[in-house]
């Protein structure tokens, strides 16, 4: 971790695990290819893990078009 600029002790792997699984879901939208990369094996877990709420939902539905 040092090698990229962080602090072992202000980022654990679990953090950084989190972070990286939320920057893949706000750059695709795609809930299910995150739950597939972090192995979970309900998708209520990931939408938990995430924090993902209605207003989440919401945005992603009104930049869709049909």
């Amino acid at each position: 971790m040092t090698g990229i600029g962080l602090r072992r002790e202000e980022y654990g792997t679990h953090s950084l695990r989190r972070t990286k699984a939320s920057i893949i879901y706000k750059a695709t939208g795609n809930l299910r290819a995150v739950q597939i990369l972090l192995g979970h094996t309900k998708i209520e877990n990931t939408v938990r893990y995430l924090g993902v709420d209605v207003e989440d939902a919401l945005t992603l539905a009104e930049g869709t078009e049909i």
